[in-house]
């Protein structure tokens, strides 16, 4: 006899489907964070290029696809704001990311799996 018991298909197969489920939801978390903390360096490299210009310089910033002519002090603003914004989602989500693990990890003991890497 062997010393795992055997889980009928159906039952192993549901369980399948809820572990890719998991790790799908987790990939897609992981991808959107990677793709909003790229957007919040382009943000802070813009930033540290435009603090120390004077005020009154034009700068041209992209507004729904139109590139529109303002000022250092107009822009300035806008992306401090943006960019405080992009990190309060940054950290949400990254409090999402770690409850959905924490929702694996304890899904996973309740369901004696253990995952073999090949």
């Amino acid at each position: 006899m062997s010393s795992q018991k055997q889980i009928d298909p159906k039952k192993q197969q549901e369980l399948q489907v809820q572990y890719t489920t998991f790790k799908n939801t987790l990939q897609q978390l992981a991808s959107k964070i990677g793709d909003i903390e790229q957007e919040a360096e382009e943000h802070r490299l813009v930033i540290e290029t435009l603090s120390p210009l004077a005020e009154d310089r034009k700068c041209f910033r992209m507004v729904n696809g139109v590139l529109v002519e303002r000022t250092v002090k107009d822009v300035l603003p806008n992306l401090k704001t943006n960019s405080e914004g992009l990190q309060s989602v940054i950290e949400d989500m990254l409090k999402q990311y770690k409850s959905k693990q924490g929702e694996l990890d304890t899904w996973k003991k309740k369901n004696n799996i253990q995952v073999v890497q090949p």
